[in-house]
């Protein structure tokens, strides 16, 4: 990509700054990706983005990073923009439950966001490892599609502890597949077209669910034990917050939302993390894999309107220095646009979309001016804070890509450290998780 004519000064610093990477083979070796030592320091939670979802150099480099950090740097969690309640599953595959055939079976029917390959990682790397690293779901339901792989375990557990609200459980599956997706895209459409009286009735039994389940713990938890009514209302608290989904998408998809409404996704995300960290082991340290606006430590706002406060954001507020974002772009090549498609399996089709000359103010043309390649560098050190006696700090970029739009945000606060590939691919997903 040609350097822009006009002076970047960001530019500038990161020709200074920027440490080269050497590849994207995630089987190679690691010891290009020393310099994230540094940048990672003594975090308990260390967050891999992508600015883009289905790019086959990104899903690469998480997947180094993921080593790395599990190899070199003793983190043994994978953390996945994934259902909460489908991680279980996963985590037992990991650490050596079935056949490694089963994998497919258990990612069928979910939008493939890239989990398939580092879970078989994992799987090889648990064979021999003292230390299993273990995976953890933290999103809600089919990212929103879907409330039944929530509920359904829900009322298995009911059923053993608290037989008389089957009836309620059963009356909320029964609603929930009437408007069943692979995804937000497809549910939100379709939950707007139920009757008014059902969607209702629906966030009434979940409400009366959640207050249940958390005003009876000590009964419950001596029917059963602790371990299990944690994670049935957890699960409870993620359809209450996929529920809420639903109105905040339907009303943002007929153009009467709220301000920043879908932040109730990130903060269940949040909050998952917060809560799989409490019940491991202390100590433990998590590697967590989802999209730059996910991770982000600053709000998330387009043409000046808040969108959403995002995951990384609440991560940030309760962990302070113990939260790190990684952000990953790219400056040539294509994205991954998913434009709306109700009639599809996930609610949207992906259109390789071919990058453009990248904004001026984008961290993105400060690397293509800076004529770098496969390459980190970490934010930290262009910080006002870190920059006082510079006799010329830096400005930092103001916006960021999201496939290919353009997402306002001060760069050197939302993340840590940025990884640079100089091109990205759409990878061929949506047949093979």
């Amino acid at each position: 990509m040609p350097a822009s004519p006009h002076r970047n000064p960001f530019a500038d610093w990161l020709r200074t700054h920027a440490v080269a990477l050497d590849h994207l083979d995630p089987e190679a070796p690691l010891d290009d990706l020393e310099p994230l030592r540094a940048v990672v320091g003594d975090a308990r939670v260390v967050a891999i983005g992508e600015s883009s979802h289905f790019i086959a150099e990104f899903a690469a480099m998480r997947e180094r990073v993921l080593r790395f950090l599990a190899e070199r740097c003793g983190f043994t969690v994978l953390a996945f923009e994934y259902g909460f309640s489908e991680g279980f599953p996963l985590d037992a595959w990991a650490r050596g439950e079935g056949t490694d055939d089963d994998l497919s079976a258990h990612l069928a029917g979910t939008i493939p966001v890239g989990v398939g390959e580092p879970l078989r990682w994992m799987r090889r790397h648990n064979r021999t490892a003292p230390t299993p690293v273990r995976f953890a779901g933290v999103d809600v339901p089919a990212a929103g599609g879907s409330l039944i792989p929530a509920l359904a375990p829900v009322a298995d557990y009911l059923r053993r502890i608290d037989p008389e609200t089957l009836p309620l459980v059963d009356e909320a599956l029964r609603i929930a597949a009437r408007f069943a997706g692979g995804s937000g895209a497809v549910a939100a459409p379709a939950w707007a077209r139920l009757a008014t009286s059902e969607q209702d009735a629906l966030s009434a039994i979940l409400a009366r669910l959640l207050i249940r389940v958390r005003s009876l713990e000590p009964l419950y938890v001596s029917r059963g034990d602790r371990q299990s009514h944690d994670v049935a209302l957890r699960r409870i608290e993620g359809a209450c917050h996929a529920d809420y989904a639903f109105r905040a998408m339907a009303d943002l998809f007929a153009g009467k939302g709220l301000s920043a409404d879908t932040s109730a996704r990130d903060v269940y995300m949040a909050e998952s993390v917060l809560w799989h960290l409490d019940r491991f082991e202390p100590g433990t340290r998590v590697v967590l894999a989802a999209h730059n606006a996910h991770i982000q430590k600053t709000p998330v706002s387009f043409d000046g309107h808040l969108t959403g406060l995002p995951m990384g954001q609440h991560l940030h507020r309760a962990l302070g220095a113990d939260y790190v974002a990684l952000g990953l772009v790219s400056t040539t090549g294509h994205t991954a646009d998913m434009p709306r498609d109700e009639n599809s399996p996930f609610g949207f089709t992906i259109d390789a979309t071919a990058l453009g000359p990248a904004e001026p103010g984008s961290v993105e043309a400060a690397f293509a001016d800076a004529g770098l390649g496969l390459s980190i560098a970490d934010l930290r050190r262009a910080r006002p804070q870190a920059a006082r006696g510079s006799s010329d700090p830096a400005p930092g970029p103001d916006r960021i890509r999201i496939q290919s739009a353009y997402l306002h945000t001060p760069v050197i606060e939302a993340f840590d450290a940025v990884l640079h590939t100089p091109t990205s691919t759409v990878a061929e997903v949506l047949a093979d998780a």
